[in-house]
């Protein structure tokens, strides 16, 4: 392996960025779960009003890796980061890759002026839970994973 380079992700890398989250989908036993598409992304990250941004790690000038984020705000805490999604290829995982593209998530949390910053793992991928405990971060099993889908979202009925 060569010379691994973390840099901000550009328009032109979404579709390697949505290849990457359909690969993560396949590893987490969902492959049919992903709806997004290039357009959307495109919108949602590079329109008027942005709501995310994501750096990508190349190896031999091809994307290996992302880490996609956003800001959160906690009105215990105030201002943060929620990192989205760290995928790193298959193929390239134990490499450092996921190191690298975390340290410069890192540190624009820093830049950021971030109190906290907020991610997901599932309770199964021990590589990753491991990787976490391994950088310091705290996983918090009192916590449950509320969410609803874009058709609970339209059936939610306000009373």
């Amino acid at each position: 392996m060569t010379e691994i380079r973390i840099r901000k992700g550009r328009k032109e890398d979404l579709g390697a960025v949505l290849r990457l989250v359909n690969e993560l989908a396949d590893f987490e036993k969902a492959p049919d779960a992903v709806t997004n598409t290039i357009a959307d992304m495109e919108i949602d990250g590079f329109g008027s009003s942005p709501v995310f941004e994501f750096y990508v790690a190349e190896v031999n000038a091809e994307i290996a890796g992302i880490a996609l984020y956003y800001v959160k705000y906690s009105t215990w805490k105030g201002k943060g980061l929620y990192l989205d999604d760290l995928i790193v290829t298959e193929k390239l995982r134990g490499k450092g890759i996921g190191r690298k593209l975390l340290n410069a998530f890192m540190v624009e949390a820093k830049k950021a002026g971030a109190k906290q910053v907020h991610w997901q793992v599932l309770d199964w991928n021990t590589p990753a839970i491991e990787f976490y405990k391994k950088v310091g971060a705290s996983i918090e099993p009192e916590w449950y994973d509320c969410k609803m889908s874009e058709e609970q979202i339209q059936n939610y009925k306000s009373e």
